[in-house]
């Protein structure tokens, strides 16, 4: 799935299919290069089971998802949840700025 040509760091955004069948979409929460596993964030998934849960998945399973995708309202209250719950505040202020931004655009 991924070709090894994009470089991924923690918090980018990732999909693929877990070694049990799952579609998998989340952020890397953290890296072991040495063993070509990445730790993702489950934030949507087929199993709704693991939603919320932190999972190993080797390099070759996932590939980057481009951050220039726009979100819409739904998505970043959504983020911003999770950005809680895993208890990052710096993607938490980034997300409720972004989200800011848009309630603004639209009044």
């Amino acid at each position: 799935m991924n070709d090894h040509k994009t470089i991924l760091k923690n918090s980018d955004w990732v999909k693929g299919i877990s070694r049990h069948g799952e579609l998998i979409i989340g952020f890397i929460d953290s890296m072991n290069i040495f063993q070509e596993a990445v730790y993702v964030v489950v934030a949507e998934s087929d199993n709704e089971e693991l939603i919320g849960k932190t999972i190993p998945m080797s390099l070759t399973q996932v590939e980057s998802i481009p951050d220039n995708e726009t979100k819409d309202a739904g998505q970043l209250e959504f983020l911003i949840d999770l950005a809680l719950s895993t208890g990052d505040k710096e993607w938490f202020n980034e997300l409720s700025a972004e989200l800011n931004g848009k309630k603004q655009s639209v009044n």
